[in-house]
């Protein structure tokens, strides 16, 4: 609980700070109309189904990292993003601060997920091969994708980080769920945001289906990150408490 609390305090927090834009949204309210039939319920549906994940077997200690790694995970896409132009948003900037704790709540929704799906006994034939066809394939959609800007560095350090986190995995099974479980939640909050203008891609496409995959990419990338950043905090812990004793 401590956790949801801590998002919806955030969310909280992102609604003070935007509320013009609140006000502004608020200004579609037509009274001739249902109120029903004006309620975003995508936006509703969404954002109940990550706070029930979430929810679920939530702890601050596990959770915490995963949420630093969201956040700033986040960020570098959002600025690669809309400084190439691939996407821009409204309000114009590059990117906007209000999008950048819905990473962190995507990220832990997904962990939720995916673990979920991990705990029940099933195997994948052929899992390395699988494996190797669908994350070539979206390095390749990559290219395809953000050819338009790839005379700019940021789009080429961001194929290079796919190709580094692609080539070393260390659980296929694990990382193939994750993509999927990701790709399933982005393509709900692709949709919410691209059909309500929030944001939009060059091509014009409400979602892209790159938008929608990268999104299983990221939250691989990100749970990759966690467990790297997990190790080195062990291994420096218990090489403090190591060498006292040794002395």
């Amino acid at each position: 609980m401590v956790i949801l609390g801590t998002i919806l305090a955030v969310i909280s927090l992102v609604i003070y700070i935007w509320w013009p834009l609140v006000q502004e949204y608020m200004r579609y309210f037509d009274p001739a109309i249902p109120l029903w039939q004006q309620v975003d319920w995508l936006l509703i549906g969404i954002f109940l189904f990550m706070s029930i994940q979430i929810a679920w077997s939530a702890d601050l200690r596990r959770d915490g990292m995963l949420v630093i790694v969201g956040f700033v995970g986040g960020f570098l896409i959002e600025s690669w993003g809309t400084h190439t132009r691939l996407w821009t948003y409204y309000t114009g900037e590059q990117p906007p601060i209000w999008i950048l704790p819905a990473w962190s709540i995507a990220a832990l929704a997904i962990e939720r997920m995916t673990r979920r799906l991990a705990n029940i006994n099933f195997s994948i034939p052929k899992v390395k091969w699988i494996y190797i066809l669908i994350f070539s394939a979206f390095i390749i959609y990559q290219l395809i994708f953000t050819a338009p800007t790839l005379n700019r560095p940021a789009s080429i350090f961001a194929l290079a980080g796919v190709i580094g986190v692609t080539v070393t995995s260390g659980n296929q099974r694990y990382d193939l769920l994750t993509f999927l479980c990701g790709a399933a939640l982005g393509y709900f909050l692709e949709t919410w945001g691209t059909t309500r203008e929030c944001w939009a891609y060059y091509s014009g496409q409400r979602p892209p289906l790159f938008a929608v995959l990268a999104h299983g990419f990221a939250s691989v990338a990100f749970w990759r990150m966690t467990m790297l950043v997990r190790y080195l905090l062990r291994e420096s812990t218990r090489r403090l408490v190591i060498k006292p004793s040794t002395q």
